[in-house]
């Protein structure tokens, strides 16, 4: 059977250079790099030059301002908690939004549980666009950090990312941006964008899983929240992953040099996939802004049936997708990105996210239009709701 991997939000896989890089250190290159002699230096060397990769594809003026993590999760909640630690005497007050990841709401409704902070959920509008006038109203006296994402995981809808940074430099709060999803799929310059503090992961962009960073632009303050031997100058304690922060690197190296070919390439495929969907389904709607949103994010509500039954009616047929998020997709919740833009509960249960990826070919696309109407079909046949 023909297998399809439509997934690339969820996770993607490793590429062949981004392997071949990190293979000499698990082994014959695997020193410590904070060791001072030559096995360590060697190291140290492989961590500087990832460093120096992953700064030029953000645009970050020193590779001093990398600081790796263990990937998303760990980068949103250094940001976020290392922040209000560091900045306790000015205030409390965080600003996100109602669509951000779990790493970013669950950490601001933890602090919110201990007392520790405040925080403002902003509303977002039917194509899951923040309003950066509503940022500016919302920021007081004892604001101390903003964290929007940059684009949606589940609906793909870019932010207007400049202009909220724009805001924050003006009223002075940190800005913080979980760009997990766009990092080595469009183009990111945190000089400007405005940003203070960005996270990403590496197995979101073909490098391996369990690696990240998180930048911090020069000047920002945050408290470290894992202590211990004082690595990445005192911001993150644990023995750097050398082999997984190579693998980082090269994924970087790479994403700079395939990005400006591949992000048309797979826009074209979501346009045709998109159109086609609309036109083979009734009652079928594209989730997310039309035009302003991730080059590889297809994500689509079908009235009358279940996001989960569709999804295991095209696993069976080979075909791997998404129903919302899948950090989340082990829920039977509807997701709080769709009930957000404005979703009924039953229509958000009928979500689909389809996206692609380097591997991914046009004739994907024809499979998964051969595949889905007819599963569509069956399961409104048995659908008390459809009838």
């Amino acid at each position: 059977m023909e297998r399809v991997y439509l997934d690339h939000a969820g996770t993607t896989p490793v590429h062949p250079r981004v392997l071949e890089a990190m293979q000499p250190y698990f082994r014959e290159r695997f020193g410590n790099p904070a060791s001072l002699h030559g096995f360590g230096q060697e190291a140290a060397q492989a961590v500087m030059q990832a460093r120096e990769f992953l700064a030029g594809l953000i645009g970050a003026a020193s590779p001093d301002e990398i600081v790796f993590t263990s990937g998303g999760t760990e980068s949103d909640n250094a940001a976020i908690v290392g922040t209000l630690l560091a900045r306790q005497k000015k205030g409390n007050h965080l600003i996100t939004s109602a669509i951000e990841h779990h790493a970013v709401l669950h950490t601001c409704q933890f602090l919110q549980k201990q007392g520790l902070a405040e925080v403002t959920y902003l509303p977002v509008d039917s194509a899951g666009l923040v309003d950066p006038e509503e940022v500016k109203k919302a920021i007081g006296d004892k604001t101390i950090l903003v964290s929007i994402m940059h684009a949606n995981n589940e609906i793909g809808t870019i932010e207007p990312i400049v202009e909220i940074g724009a805001v924050c430099r003006e009223r002075q709060v940190a800005f913080h941006t979980d760009a997990v999803q766009t990092v080595g799929h469009i183009p990111v310059s945190v000089q400007e964008m405005n940003i203070d503090l960005l996270s990403l992961s590496g197995h979101k962009f073909y490098g391996p899983k369990g690696v990240g960073a998180l930048y911090v632009r020069k000047g920002v303050r945050i408290s470290p929240i894992l202590h211990g031997g004082g690595q990445e100058w005192g911001r993150r304690s644990g023995t750097l992953n050398v082999s997984g922060i190579v693998g980082l690197g090269e994924a970087a190296r790479r994403a700079r040099e395939e990005m400006e070919a591949e992000a048309p390439r797979q826009a074209e495929m979501r346009e045709r996939l998109l159109c086609s969907l609309l036109e083979a389904i009734a009652e079928c709607i594209i989730t997310g802004h039309r035009s302003q949103r991730l080059p590889n994010n297809a994500s689509i509500c079908i009235h009358y049936v279940e996001g989960e039954s569709m999804l295991l009616n095209l696993d069976l047929q080979g075909i791997a997708a998404s129903s919302g998020s899948a950090c989340t997709s082990g829920s039977l919740e509807a997701s709080h990105v769709l009930l957000a833009i404005g979703l009924s509960h039953e229509t958000a249960h009928g979500s689909l996210r389809f996206t692609f990826g380097r591997d991914n070919k046009p004739s994907d696309v024809d499979r998964v239009l051969e595949v889905l109407p007819p599963v569509v079909k069956r399961l409104r046949a048995m659908s008390p709701l459809a009838n």
